[in-house]
């Protein structure tokens, strides 16, 4: 429990601090006018921007042709001399051989 006397110091204290706040003078700050106007040139700049894109990101290649149905496409990677890695593509009608991609891990781990 605190005092009572304590008590009556620390209000009295804290009462003679907010006296000695009360005396200062606060100067006077000039008023800040405010524009309602909108700089011009960020909607034009941002409006020239959408335009801009659009015609140059708008115009797109067509897609190449699918491959013909029937027709497969046969990607692998070989070791070549000087044990560079080499991709192989082949295009077939058919499927002659079909090996597993995780065939090789049984054999070399």
């Amino acid at each position: 429990m605190r005092k009572p006397e304590v008590d009556q110091e620390l209000q009295g204290f804290f009462q003679a601090m907010k006296e000695k706040d009360q005396s200062i003078s606060v100067p006077d700050f000039p008023e800040i006018k405010k524009t309602n106007t909108i700089n011009w040139w960020i909607p034009v700049g941002i409006a020239a921007s959408l335009a801009a894109g659009f015609f140059l990101l708008g115009e797109k290649e067509p897609p190449a042709p699918p491959a013909p149905i029937g027709e497969v496409v046969i990607i692998t990677l070989e070791e070549g001399p000087n044990q560079e890695m080499q991709f192989n593509i082949e295009h077939t009608n058919e499927m002659d051989i079909w090996e597993s991609p995780t065939a090789s891990l049984l054999t070399e781990y």
